[in-house]
């Protein structure tokens, strides 16, 4: 039999070549969608415009429970929208809102802050109530920054290399802040997954609303499910029967309104969800049931519009155990 000339082998192996190239492509092109999106895409998270305008925002649930706690830091320091603005764009480009453990150099977590560089130890900028916190801490100490563009205000805390690169995040994280300080009612829905953390429930929903929101601005009704009439507390209670957590919302001291709170709350905990067990979310009058494949906030029935408390000064959510 004739060998191939050489002709021929030089083309098989650039076709081989060609295959492994294209094989790599794929794979890195997989590799960055992961990064980007953090990882499993389902069950995703949705947050649209409450303007008609028709933009919307979708990812994963952890990316959710990320922005979520970023907002609840800022808000609890009674900072503004704006605030929370800079800092979900600044996390989205540094590290799409997943708190990773590598970066450029030693740079860690939701904001890529460096032990080296004063932000904390290892294990401190690992934790996203601290990590945003630091960045708050830093971003209030920028004159005017609730007035600067953002890539400004944001490159004066991060010092980035890019610091343009954050304003094509300001969309996003524009939507991501209404809906997550509450001020844009109904805006964010999970899919949700009950069942995905066996160890969650009531107990751990109510420790999950005083770690983010601080012990100053949420008050645990007692050690136990169903425990007894809480203490006062300066803005939030939360009372626990069977599995359901009640939190009677009213004005903060910073002056957000009821309905605002409200709303924070409500959304807060749709997008800790798949973490919590949480199977649903009602207020004003509204519900989100987990599972249900548009996940939209609905009207709630007449039987959950009543109770004890007055629907539109509390939340209330369902866990499933």
């Amino acid at each position: 039999m004739p060998e191939p000339s050489p002709t021929r082998r030089r083309r098989g192996r650039l076709l081989r070549i060609g295959a492994a190239f294209v094989v790599l492509l794929a794979v890195a092109g997989y590799l960055a969608v992961q990064y980007i999106t953090g990882g499993a895409g389902s069950p995703g998270c949705r947050v649209a415009s409450a303007d008609d305008d028709g933009a919307t925002y979708e990812f994963t649930p952890e990316q959710a429970v990320n922005a979520a706690t970023i907002t609840a830091v800022g808000t609890a320091r009674g900072l503004p929208e704006r605030a929370v603005t800079i800092a979900l764009a600044t996390a989205l480009q540094e590290s799409a809102l997943r708190n990773i453990g590598h970066g450029d150099r030693d740079s860690l977590g939701l904001f890529q802050q460096r032990p080296s560089q004063g932000w904390g130890t290892e294990e401190q900028i690992m934790d996203p109530i601290y990590s945003a916190g630091m960045f708050y801490d830093h971003l209030v100490k920028v004159p005017g920054y609730t007035r600067l563009p953002l890539t400004v205000a944001a490159q004066r805390v991060q010092r980035s290399g890019f610091p343009q690169a954050y304003a094509k995040h300001e969309p996003d994280a524009t939507l991501l802040a209404a809906a997550l300080t509450g001020r844009a009612a109904a805006t964010l829905t999970c899919e949700g997954r009950p069942g995905a953390t066996p160890t969650a429930g009531p107990d751990a929903a109510r420790s999950a609303l005083v770690r983010d929101f601080g012990q100053n601005a949420v008050q645990q009704a007692g050690a136990e499910v169903g425990a007894a009439t809480p203490t006062p507390t300066p803005t939030l209670v939360t009372e626990t029967s069977g599995r359901t957590v009640t939190v009677p919302v009213t004005e903060d001291g910073d002056g957000r309104g009821v309905r605002e709170r409200g709303w924070q709350i409500a959304h807060w905990a749709v997008a800790n969800a798949s973490a919590l067990r949480i199977e649903r979310v009602l207020y004003g009058g509204r519900e989100w049931v987990a599972g249900h494949t548009d996940s939209r906030w609905r009207n709630a029935t007449n039987a959950e519009r009543t109770g004890s408390t007055d629907a539109a000064n509390a939340v209330r959510i369902v866990t499933a155990q």
